[in-house]
């Protein structure tokens, strides 16, 4: 810096305020400055500078792991909307979701010096009814059940009621589900969702199938499905199990939708080139990224931000669902 000021005939302090873009530095001066910091090849130390100010532009994401879509969708979310506001993201995935593996990202993230940690928490902590966390930290929450810290979501039950709505309105009598994991905050809104808008049309409530959201599991919940003769409509918790199902459906020789309408969640983008187009619930995961960052910055202004915020969803109506009218088999 001292090298900078002498040749542009500056004081280091001006220097300085060019460097964090003070705005009441003459035009003159500043490009003088600017050449001189090219002449030299002078690069200010951010990491210096951000120790000085106690801002590291910089927001910490610990996430239960990198295999589910949703998780992945929404972490690029996060890092877009963190990188237009002019933020880096710090990534730790946990390989477990227990409270020591929590509290030790955050340590490792409070020595990688962040501003604040968006937690992506999808699941129950397998060694704690509760999430205990820094009190000292910013700390916005995603999926959760977390009561003491902002949390954004999903509406995960207005995308589930909208699922078993478009079914009934079809026409069928009732609607079977396959749903996600029992430990998955989601899949557990989604489930309970489904039950509840059966029960507030007065339908039967068939027994669940449950998946762990691969593909693979939904062709085994497919398999049973096809078996049994009254089902006509199926939910299913996300797009790659309800990819399963319509494999499972085809090997089967049970036609979609003439025999049985399906809808998914998560509108990935291959969603609409199954075969046949999936009718499925469309999740904007760039609003949820938007939406933990503004969260975030306004925790950093000094706002109390408390409470969930729910991202409302819509279904996207495609192929894979029509009316029982013209369905082959017994229902």
């Amino acid at each position: 810096m001292a090298d900078v000021a002498q040749l542009a005939g500056v004081s280091s302090q001006t220097v300085s305020r060019v460097s964090n873009g003070d705005a009441a530095v003459v035009e003159a001066t500043r490009k003088r400055v600017l050449d001189a910091m090219k002449e030299l090849g002078y690069r200010p130390n951010s990491a210096a500078r951000a120790l000085k100010r106690g801002d590291f532009r910089a927001i910490g994401v610990i996430t239960m792991g990198l295999t589910s879509t949703g998780n992945v969708r929404t972490l690029d979310a996060i890092a877009g909307s963190a990188s237009r506001a002019g933020y880096a993201v710090t990534l730790i995935p946990l390989d477990a979701p227990t409270q020591d593996n929590v509290k030790g990202a955050f340590t490792r993230l409070d020595e990688l010096a962040v501003d604040a940690v968006v937690l992506i928490m999808e699941v129950h902590l397998l060694d704690a009814a509760a999430l205990t966390l820094p009190p000292h930290v910013k700390v916005v929450v995603v999926d959760s059940d977390a009561t003491d810290f902002p949390v954004v979501d999903t509406d995960q039950r207005q995308g589930a009621r909208a699922a078993v709505r478009h079914l009934l309105g079809l026409g069928h009598a009732t609607v079977w589900h396959v749903a996600g994991p029992e430990e998955s905050f989601a899949a557990g809104r989604r489930a309970e969702a489904w039950e509840e808008a059966l029960r507030a049309e007065g339908r039967s409530v068939p027994p669940v199938l449950r998946g762990d959201w691969t593909p693979e599991s939904g062709y085994e919940a497919g398999l049973r499905l096809a078996d049994e003769p009254g089902c006509t409509a199926v939910f299913v918790a996300n797009d790659q199990m309800a990819l399963g199902v319509l494999r499972a459906f085809h090997d089967r020789g049970v036609r979609v939708p003439e025999d049985v309408s399906v809808v998914g969640f998560d509108d990935v983008p291959e969603a609409a080139s199954f075969i046949p187009p999936l009718t499925t619930v469309h999740q904007d995961f760039a609003r949820v990224g938007e939406w933990c960052v503004d969260a975030v910055l306004r925790e950093l202004a000094g706002e109390t931000v408390t409470g969930v915020r729910l991202v409302p969803t819509t279904l996207v109506e495609r192929s894979s669902t029509a009316s029982p009218a013209t369905r082959g088999r017994e229902s």
